[in-house]
Formats: structure tokens, C-alpha cells, sequence
């Protein structure tokens, strides 16, 4: 046997120590289970709530609201509902992480340790936890629900909880430091003397931020934007608790037939759907980070 045989059997044997477990652990856990949601989707639902082994596209079609009786707007008013939930909850995001993410990057360099810490200290609790607090900080007659009330935020008649004002509220507070590090990461290699450059050459404030600012940050928005609208987009808990479960959004839907509907091939065909936008969230985002140059947040 060769050496180069040798060397050749060796270097598989290593990276099947190493990366092996890895590679068995993604299979087993993502793989598979990406499989199995894909080919459920397709079945069809029994009498009684079993998954008959009959290949049909009924459960897309009903889902873009094409089912026996016509055209039934429900889950495609769901689709968009959604869309708009996880759309503002990263817009107002962006309009809370850039400030925040600005201040952290100018603090000195022995409290910028501190800063960040304090973002992700909400991580350290559970989201659930988090959510049953701002019930009570909403709740009707709290200080934080008369202060809502005193300054016109939310009129006298409307109730602070649950609303979609309150829903908003939980979803920018845990989704937030989502938004603010990759922010933070892509201020901390700004180069300030294109911004020098384009002051001197006359530009005001607002243009030098868009063109000698904004490019360079880029793919830290662009990543907080993905990171942030692709878990809010399928969110559950947040919308159940804080808007009174009166409003359906995707996981809500997803939930919905898991569970009491005992509608599996629907609730994969649902699920799967969801699965395509985060797909298309880390395409576009692969996509503008090498455009830019950057390596990948994610």
C-alpha cells in the first residue's frame, strides 16, 4: 500500500471522527424531519384524523384559499397578516437598533462590554416568561396602561391588552438585540473618513448617511432585517398571549392544525410553506453579503 493510500485513509478516517457526528446529527434532526414535513404535505387527512397514504396538492391549494366551495380568502388574509406583523416588527426595529447600535459603538472601549450585555440580557430569560410580564405591565390599571392611555398612544375606550399595539411591544422587545449586533458589528468597521470625505464635498447630514454611511452598514441591516423577520413571521406566543388569541398568524395556524384540527397533511403543508420563506430569507441575505463583501452573520 502507498503512502499516499495511507495518508489518504487517514485524512477520512479524521474527518469522519470529526465531522461525522455533525453530519449525523444535522440528518437525523433536519434532515429527516425536512423530509418528513415535505412528504406529509402531499398526503391526505383521514376520517378520523389518520394520514391516508393518497398523493394530492389539495392542502396547497386550500391553503392559497382554493378548497371544494371556491375561493375562501382566510389563509391568504393569514399569509398577509403575517407579512405585515413580521415586516413592522423589523421596521420598527431598524428604527430602535440603529440609535441604540450608533451609541453602543461610540461609548469607550471599556463600556462597550457592558452595553452589549445589557442587549442581550433578555436572552437570559425565557420567552415565555417574558410575555406573561407584559401582560402585567399592560394590564388594565397598571402604571405603564394609564401612561398609555394619559399621553394618546392608545385612546381611553381601547384597553391596553390585549391589542396589536401590545403585540408589537413584546415582539420588538424580544427581537430587538436580533437587530442591534449585526448592526453594531457592521458600525464597528466603519470607515468615518468616507463620511469625512463626503462632508468636505459638501454634503448635508442626511446625504452623508445615505451615501457614505448607509452602504457600509449594509449587510449588518440586511441581517438584522432577516433575523428578525423570519422568526416573527411564524411567532406564536407573542400574538396568542398579548392580541387575546382573537388574530391568526402562521404559527398560530401551524398550532392550530397540529393540534385540535388533527389536520397533519395541512399543518405540513403550512409548516413547509414557512420553511421556503426562511429558505429565501438566507438566499437573500447569502446574496447581499457577497455583494458586499462580508461574510455571512448567520
Amino acid at each position: 500500500m502507498s503512502a499516499e493510500t495511507i495518508k489518504k485513509r487517514r485524512d477520512l478516517i479524521l474527518s469522519s471522527l470529526t465531522s461525522g457526528p455533525g453530519i449525523v446529527w444535522v440528518c437525523l434532526f433536519l434532515l429527516v424531519p425536512l423530509i418528513s414535513v415535505m412528504a406529509i404535505s402531499f398526503l391526505t387527512r383521514g376520517e378520523y384524523g389518520d394520514i391516508e397514504w393518497t398523493f394530492t396538492f389539495d392542502n396547497y391549494k386550500r391553503f392559497f384559499g382554493y378548497g371544494i366551495f371556491g375561493f375562501d380568502p382566510l389563509y391568504p388574509i393569514i399569509i398577509v397578516r403575517s407579512f405585515i406583523l413580521a415586516a413592522g416588527t423589523a421596521a420598527l426595529c431598524v428604527l430602535a437598533a440603529l440609535p441604540l447600535a450608533f451609541f453602543i459603538s461610540f461609548l469607550p472601549p471599556r463600556y462597550k462590554g457592558i452595553a452589549l450585555t445589557l442587549v442581550i440580557i433578555p436572552f437570559w430569560t425565557n420567552l415565555l416568561i417574558r410575555t406573561y410580564a407584559w401582560q402585567i405591565l399592560l394590564a388594565p390599571g397598571s402604571i405603564l396602561s394609564n401612561l398609555v392611555h394619559f399621553i394618546g398612544i392608545v385612546p381611553e375606550d381601547v384597553p391596553a391588552l390585549p391589542s396589536a399595539g401590545a403585540v408589537y411591544a413584546g415582539m420588538v422587545c424580544d427581537f430587538l438585540p436580533y437587530m442591534v449586533l449585526p448592526l453594531y458589528t457592521s458600525i464597528e468597521k466603519i470607515d468615518w473618513k468616507i463620511a469625512e470625505a463626503a462632508m468636505d464635498l459638501g454634503g448635508n447630514g442626511r446625504r452623508v448617511f445615505r451615501h457614505a454611511v448607509l452602504p457600509q452598514i449594509m449587510p449588518g441591516l440586511v441581517a438584522g432585517i432577516i433575523l428578525v423577520f423570519i422568526p416573527a413571521l411564524g411567532q406564536y406566543v407573542i400574538p396568542d398571549l398579548l392580541g387575546g388569541a382573537k388574530t391568526v398568524m402562521l404559527g398560530n395556524a401551524i398550532g392550530q392544525q397540529f393540534g385540535a384540527s388533527r389536520d397533519w397533511p395541512f399543518g405540513s403543508a403550512i409548516a413547509f410553506f414557512a420553511m421556503g420563506i426562511v429558505m429565501m430569507g438566507l438566499w437573500l441575505y447569502a446574496r447581499v453579503a457577497r455583494k458586499h463583501g462580508e461574510e455571512a452573520l448567520l
